[in-house]
Order: structure tokens, then C-alpha cells, then sequence
């Protein structure tokens, strides 16, 4: 297996475990442009799930009733709890994708 492929793959699957760190790390070592682009593409969706994080906290400044507040920040937690679920499905989708290409 070429080692470009494992880290471009890698870079994908650091969601579970290296967050930002390594694609930062290989997309500043690595000289290849190929496993350059994966890393970059890799860091922002590892960046998405955490801009969600502001979609939770805005509600806090603007729902001045209870009822509004919670009825709003239950369907943001739903929209982001999809978004979420989708990144890491694409994170895992990607990094199997660049194993198998030839």
C-alpha cells in the first residue's frame, strides 16, 4: 500500500482521534500535492462540527422566554446533532474512498 494513501486516509480518520492536529501537522510536512489537498479537505470538516458549536450558543442571547428558547435550541441540537453525524460519515466515506483508489 503506498504510505500516500495512509495518510491521506488518516487524515480523514483523525476525527476520532487527533482532531485538527494531524491534518495541520501532515498538510505542513508532507511535500505531495495530492495528500496536501486531502489534508486541507480533511481540516475543514474537522472545523465544521466545531462552528456548530456557535449555533448552540447564539439562541442564549436572543429568546428571552423559555418556551421560545427551549422549542429553538431542541431543534437547533437536532439540526447539528445531523450535520454532525454527516461529517464524520463523509470523514469515514473519504479516507475509504482514498484507500481503494488505485
Amino acid at each position: 500500500m503506498n504510505s500516500d494513501k495512509l495518510i491521506s486516509a488518516l487524515c480523514y480518520f483523525s476525527i476520532f482521534f487527533a482532531g485538527f492536529i494531524l491534518p495541520i501537522a501532515v498538510y505542513f510536512i508532507v511535500s505531495n500535492p495530492e495528500v496536501k489537498r486531502h489534508a486541507l479537505h480533511a481540516l475543514i470538516s474537522h472545523i465544521i462540527p466545531a462552528l456548530t458549536v456557535v449555533f448552540v450558543v447564539v439562541p442564549f442571547f436572543f429568546f428571552w422566554s423559555i418556551e421560545a428558547f427551549a422549542a429553538v435550541t431542541f431543534l437547533i441540537f437536532i439540526i447539528l446533532v445531523i450535520v454532525n453525524i454527516g461529517v464524520v460519515i463523509w470523514n469515514v466515506v473519504k479516507g475509504i474512498k482514498v484507500l481503494v483508489q488505485d
